[in-house]
């Protein structure tokens, strides 16, 4: 199920930020508590559009195809949860395997099954993650650039995005990748608080936005 906190607002080109539901027998996902704080505001000449996903192989998917479809975003970025980091991490390359060391929320439990069946090996992020990483660390927001996004639904999410980035004609303008956030306090150490992460990934979109660099560029397949 798809919901934001508020209707959408304007006419500005769209930001898609999207959150996942709670899993693993969590009560609540920092990557969807923070995303929705964010819905309806405007950074950059943008307005933020905040959208929950289901932590689900496949459903998480079709969900986020809907929400490319209905708001032709400029820009997106998906948030996932990483229980153990301590810092935002900005994530480097999507791989195309599905390797669930849990079951998801529909109790699916992929073992080593591509995202895309005859897709490439991987793909590049579209964001302009080491220009991300020092605008937060100016900001004293902790943060890191992360090679791997492991193979669960949030793999699973940034490779389909990239993917469809780069097959989808209508998408050809927009750019996209994935962050992940640590717990909060409440879930267990290391931990950031809700508000931090808020504003650590406004910070993120508002530089991902301006940056210069043709980010596309780098945002390739490897085969």
């Amino acid at each position: 199920m798809v919901r934001a906190s508020t209707p959408a607002v304007g006419r500005l080109p769209a930001v898609l930020v999207t959150g996942f539901d709670p899993f693993g027998g969590d009560a609540v996902n920092p990557s969807w508590l923070a995303v929705q704080a964010l819905h309806g505001k405007r950074v950059a000449g943008h307005r933020l559009v905040a959208a929950q996903l289901p932590t689900v192989f496949g459903q998480s998917l079709a969900t986020l195809d809907a929400l490319l479809d209905e708001h032709k975003p400029a820009l997106v970025v998906c948030i996932g949860q990483a229980g153990g980091r301590g810092a935002i991490s900005l994530e480097r390359v999507a791989i195309n395997v599905n390797d669930a060391r849990i079951a998801d929320n529909a109790q699916a439990q992929p073992v080593d099954t591509p995202v895309v069946a005859g897709g490439p090996a991987a793909y590049f992020s579209g964001l302009p993650i080491k220009a991300m990483l020092a605008a937060l660390e100016r900001e004293g927001i902790s943060a890191e650039v992360s090679q791997t996004a492991g193979t669960f639904v949030c793999n699973h999410i940034f490779y389909g995005l990239m993917h469809s980035l780069a097959t989808r004609r209508a998408l050809r303008h927009t750019r996209g990748g994935f962050i992940h956030v640590p717990w909060l306090p409440e879930q267990g150490q290391p931990s950031m608080r809700v508000e931090d992460i808020t504003q650590g990934l406004k910070v993120a979109i508002r530089c991902a936005l301006t940056t210069g660099q043709d980010i596309r560029k780098q945002a390739g397949a490897l085969n």
